[in-house]
């Protein structure tokens, strides 16, 4: 079993995360590329003593991205949108 605090890799805080998924009571994390949805869940609901009622997952691809003339990629990631029950928040993304 994989360790918690290895699927988490940091929570995304962007504009739409704070105004628009918090509003729906969702957040949105930076995940394991090997982590399914069970185990992001189970993650979640140890490390913030919160309630998930739902897991979405989305594969980033990265980007192509130059210098002068060396060309290359940015690594692939896999980001999660996770909701949470009503009345259940995590109080490190309040602003």
């Amino acid at each position: 079993m994989i360790h918690p605090r290895n699927i988490l890799i940091s929570p995304i805080i962007t504009e739409k995360s704070s105004a628009q998924l918090q509003a729906q009571n969702s957040y949105s994390f930076k995940v394991s590329v090997n982590a399914n949805k069970i185990e992001i869940k189970n993650a979640i609901e140890r490390i913030f003593a919160v309630k998930v009622l739902s897991v979405n997952t989305i594969y980033m691809m990265g980007k192509p991205k130059r210098l002068g003339k060396y060309s290359g990629k940015r690594p692939d990631w896999k980001k999660a949108i996770v909701t949470l029950r009503e009345g259940d928040k995590i109080a490190d993304f309040e602003v």
